[in-house]
């Protein structure tokens, strides 16, 4: 296979078969892995506010259900595809087994560019998806929750439509909502407090001080502003930060709140004052103690691997290195924090505001925000201890455990009829 080819399925499928042969898995199960367990492919039509006829493709694909309800994100955006899906869906199977909540995983989206769309457009698009997606969703079935260009306005409305076709108020249905309608104190910040935890625990292990050391975050959303906001205020340096227009250094280190300020009004970090500008790709070659990639997947490649300065990765997005990126960065010593650990709190959050909903009894931002820290640090520990175990990196590691669990799972189940 050409490596310098590979899809993001690919990827997924090759980090899979390197556990399966460390495990000695059971080449069944191994099989039923390299699967989704469902796929659905539906066409979204629309009439756009200018009258113009529209057909969007949407997909959901539920790679596993093995340990509970399949559960992930949907995501917006112009580059969704069916193997995309596929890959996020599996990455979010291992996802929940490191973090060892009782969920399988899944992802879908919609081929669309929500920037260019109106709130009316958005909404029509999300109650539609929702619609032709419904009979798969359900608090025993599958949990969406929001992604790229998706947020707690989408989740409303999406929960909205699937309550109006079951006939009551269906709030377990979705997670990442808002708080009047069921959501989760501490769950916006989920990400990237789960980035910021694994992040300080892994530069502990590594000997460098959270204070002071240099950090820059690839990505200014929701993740990657939230995270870089948290390290600043546990007193790291934040020395860089971009968006999909472009980048912004300072040496002596940004402030995350006025930057997140400068966005809104501009739309962009590009042009925040006192700082001089760097491309995405230039922000990862920096020489810093922390590179948080918060962007999209693919980013870190074996042509850029070995430029990487950053003695610590936690990697905020899904799949931002790419496997054959992976065996550099170990040769030339960076620690890596891999996605499906580093970003895992998004997904504990919702786990905890499912809960919630099921029990109709809500819990204090303060418990939420404890129980998380719990959870991740007690995560990252077992992902190292893998990691010696077996004498692989984090990312192997964190695979290794969570197809573990899985395979025993399925072992245990057996097959039905």
């Amino acid at each position: 296979m050409n490596t310098t080819s590979l899809t993001a399925w690919d990827a997924a499928r090759t980090q899979l078969d390197c556990a399966a042969r460390i495990l000695d898995l059971d080449p069944y199960i191994h099989e039923r892995l390299r699967h989704p367990q469902r796929e659905l492919t539906v066409s979204i039509p629309m009439r756009m506010d200018d009258g113009t006829p529209r057909v969007f493709t949407g997909y959901r694909v539920q790679h596993n259900l093995i340990r509970g309800p399949a559960k992930g994100g949907i995501r917006y955006h112009p580059r969704v595809d069916l193997d995309e899906m596929r890959a996020l869906a599996m990455w979010m199977t291992w996802k929940c087994a490191v973090v060892n909540i009782p969920y399988g995983g899944a992802k879908g989206g919609v081929v669309c560019d929500p920037k260019t769309m109106s709130s009316r457009e958005l909404e029509h698009l999300t109650r539609r998806y929702a619609t032709e997606i419904g009979s798969f969703i359900g608090p025993t079935k599958d949990i969406p929750a929001p992604d790229v260009y998706t947020d707690a306005q989408i989740m409303a409305w999406f929960m909205d439509t699937i309550s109006m076709t079951e006939g009551w108020s269906a709030i377990s249905s979705v997670t990442g909502k808002p708080m009047e309608i069921g959501g989760s104190l501490g769950r916006q910040e989920a990400t990237g407090r789960g980035v910021m935890l694994t992040a300080a625990e892994a530069l502990r292990y590594r000997g460098i001080p959270l204070e002071g050391a240099r950090v820059a975050v690839q990505g200014f959303g929701n993740a990657g502003s939230v995270s870089a906001r948290l390290l600043h205020e546990a007193d790291a340096k934040i020395v860089a930060l971009s968006d999909s227009r472009g980048g912004i250094f300072n040496p002596d280190g940004l402030d995350p709140r006025a930057v997140l300020l400068h966005k809104r009004q501009t739309g962009s970090v590009v042009g925040f004052p006192g700082a001089d500008a760097v491309t995405n790709a230039e922000l990862l070659e920096l020489d810093c103690e922390l590179l948080v990639p918060a962007a999209l997947e693919g980013q870190i490649t074996a042509e850029i691997a070995p430029r990487i300065r950053a003695r610590v990765i936690a990697e905020a997005a899904n799949g931002p290195t790419t496997p054959e990126a992976d065996p550099i960065l170990h040769d030339l010593g960076v620690f890596i924090v891999p996605d499906i650990l580093a970003n895992a709190g998004g997904v504990t959050v919702s786990y905890f505001e499912w809960v919630q909903n099921l029990q109709a009894y809500f819990w204090s931002e303060n418990e939420v925000n404890e129980r998380l820290r719990l959870i991740m640090v007690s995560s990252f520990n077992a992902v190292l201890r893998a990691a010696e175990t077996h004498r692989v990196d984090m990312r192997t590691a964190a695979i290794v455990l969570a197809v573990g669990k899985v395979g025993n799972a399925m072992r245990i189940r057996g097959l039905w009829p």
